[in-house]
């Protein structure tokens, strides 16, 4: 009977223990975190990421979130459901992340970035959430990210410049105060060429400004392509589209020759190593 007693009290000092060691247990996790899309042909952008990020963290769960609620209605009527950031953290805290390093996909840190940071530091005062968390940096935020991303462009397009040629960036823009890194990194891109130029859909420079600088320049060619980490709706329809109101459409009817270069910057192995390296940054203060 002693027997049977002893037995039994070491397997409840067993389950105890086995209980806290599980409460103590670190879990580390990466949340990514974009604006997201609804256009299937723009997720290889995405796709791309994750792969990139899985191969720097092979052992690390990664999960994703949008911060457009538009755009995750829009997918949740199509049947696939993707988390906001909130939600996203809450079900990771659920699944047991202790640790959880969320890197913003933005490609500046305009609103949807600040918005992100703050939902980032709300959850660091949840009781029984994740224990931690960091954030890491859009694609541009520091000098060296302007410096390095212009060198990766000039390194791809290079070849497509001539005296008669430019390339046009297309951003999407923004009425923060952010939208200043657009006429910035023209700069970083201007002084390895005069011939790189970025315009805003909804920002500054605008297209009518960026034409009157071809015309200054002479140019006869332009090349078109996204400063979007995804080839999505803008750059489907606002860039390329055939309607008259398009880019393409507006410097046709300029004069000017167009070529479309119809590729995301997450397509781009080289740009989403910039990402990475702002996630690499993030995990190590984990």
């Amino acid at each position: 009977m002693k027997i049977k007693i002893v037995a039994l009290l070491l397997a409840v000092f067993a389950g105890y223990s086995s209980n806290a060691h599980k409460e103590n247990e670190v879990k580390k996790g990466i949340l990514l975190v974009t604006f997201g899309t609804s256009y299937p042909e723009a997720q290889k952008a995405f796709k791309n990421i994750e792969k990139k990020v899985q191969q720097a963290y092979p052992e690390i769960p990664l999960r994703w979130a949008y911060t457009s609620k538009i755009i995750r209605k829009k997918l949740a009527r199509q049947g696939q459901i993707i988390n906001s950031p909130a939600e996203a953290l809450a079900k990771m805290g659920e699944e047991g992340f202790t640790h959880v390093a969320v890197q913003s996909l933005h490609v500046i840190p305009g609103e949807e970035y600040e918005n992100l940071e703050k939902t980032v530091n709300a959850f660091q005062h949840m009781p029984k959430g994740v224990q931690k968390l960091t954030f890491g940096k859009p694609l541009l935020y520091s000098h060296s990210d302007n410096e390095r991303l212009a060198v990766v462009f000039h390194d791809k397009f290079e070849n497509k410049l001539s005296k008669k040629s430019a390339m046009v960036f297309m951003g999407h823009g923004t009425h923060h105060q952010a939208n200043i890194y657009y006429p910035a990194f023209q700069y970083y891109l201007n002084e390895l060429n005069k011939n790189y130029l970025v315009g805003t859909v909804e920002g500054f420079p605008e297209l009518d400004k960026v034409i009157e600088k071809l015309k200054a320049q002479k140019i006869e060619k332009v090349i078109l392509t996204p400063l979007m980490s995804v080839a999505g709706d803008h750059a489907q329809n606002d860039m390329a589209g055939d309607e008259e109101d398009s880019w393409k459409s507006i410097l046709e009817k300029e004069g000017f020759e167009i070529e479309i270069i119809l590729k995301g910057m997450a397509e781009y192995d080289e740009v989403v190593d910039i990402w990475v390296d702002h996630l690499t940054n993030s995990f190590k203060e984990l």
